[in-house]
């Protein structure tokens, strides 16, 4: 089964670690690029029976010869306690590596955003002690990509633009421009991204329509997660398929047999009924839309 939104908000960066350039550019700070990206262990549990883990952690080594930490942590709703966890995070870092650590919280919503964009003070107010300073990407930040080119040119990114802009709009651009720019990807690349969306977006609406996205536009995928998005997206996009078929034929005045109605209807595959809704708007006949080319 697909999984949460909370996964893929942050796993897409073990994914796509060089993500975090384009991440931080949006945001206007000037990081190096990565000369490497390692994975790092995620549990910060203590000796103490206090079980304490950050969703992803990475380290960045980069050309101008620095080095940092980058832990992302998928936010879904505001919670009081969080910055207390982030500043431990941090400082636990900071302590067993030795390298200046750097927090990023994804959001798909503002409020929540907004919320974990807020400096947090740890101290005494006459003397702060610490100044807990997230950085965050969310839907008031991120880009909405929904011109194919642009998604096409960096996929991890106009997918963070799918799963940050979820609950949006604008997300069903985005999901189209994704779908329409993977055409032509290889399937080694495609499938982690069609995961990820997929994960993403969770049981939003916008699932439905990434699903049945997966089930036209990207027919020919053969990954499981492919398989599992396209048998849900079948039932409701071929129907749909099928009656628009139907009805530009009686529109045109075309007789339909029983039995060539009967064909469109059963049909399954979704590329054959791409091919015959397009041949359905000059076909002298019914039976001519099965003709091949």
């Amino acid at each position: 089964m697909v999984s949460s939104p909370h996964e893929a908000m942050h796993r897409i960066f073990q994914e796509y670690p060089e993500l975090f350039t384009g991440v931080s550019r949006i945001l206007g700070l000037d990081f190096a690029p990565p000369t490497s990206v390692t994975v790092l262990p995620t549990d910060l549990t203590e000796a103490r029976p206090v079980e304490r883990r950050v969703d992803t952690l990475l380290r960045f080594d980069t050309e101008d010869g620095d080095s940092f930490l980058l832990a992302v942590e998928a936010q879904g709703k505001k919670d009081p306690a969080k910055p207390a966890s982030w500043a431990y995070y941090l400082s636990y870092l900071y302590a067993k590596y030795q390298l200046p650590p750097l927090l990023l919280v994804v959001c798909q919503d503002r409020a929540t955003a907004e919320w974990a964009s807020r400096p947090v003070t740890i101290g005494p107010g006459q003397w702060p002690a610490l100044t807990l300073r997230p950085l965050v990407a969310g839907p008031h930040n991120m880009p909405v990509i929904t011109d194919p080119a642009q998604a096409r040119k960096d996929l991890a990114m106009a997918t963070l633009s799918a799963i940050t802009h979820a609950a949006d709009p604008s997300v069903d651009g985005i999901l189209k421009a994704l779908s329409t720019a993977l055409r032509d990807t290889p399937e080694t690349i495609a499938h982690p991204i069609v995961e990820l969306t997929a994960q993403g977006l969770g049981t939003r609406p916008a699932a439905q329509q990434w699903r049945k996205l997966v089930a036209v536009d990207l027919s020919f995928f053969t990954s499981p997660m492919s398989e599992e998005l396209r048998d849900e997206g079948r039932a409701e996009v071929l129907p749909i398929v099928a009656e628009a078929i139907l009805m530009f034929l009686e529109q045109r005045g075309i007789d339909i047999p029983d039995d060539a109605r009967e064909r469109i209807n059963s049909c399954d595959d979704p590329e054959t009924m791409h091919q015959w809704l397009i041949r359905s708007a000059t076909a002298p006949s019914a039976e001519a839309i099965f003709d091949q080319a």
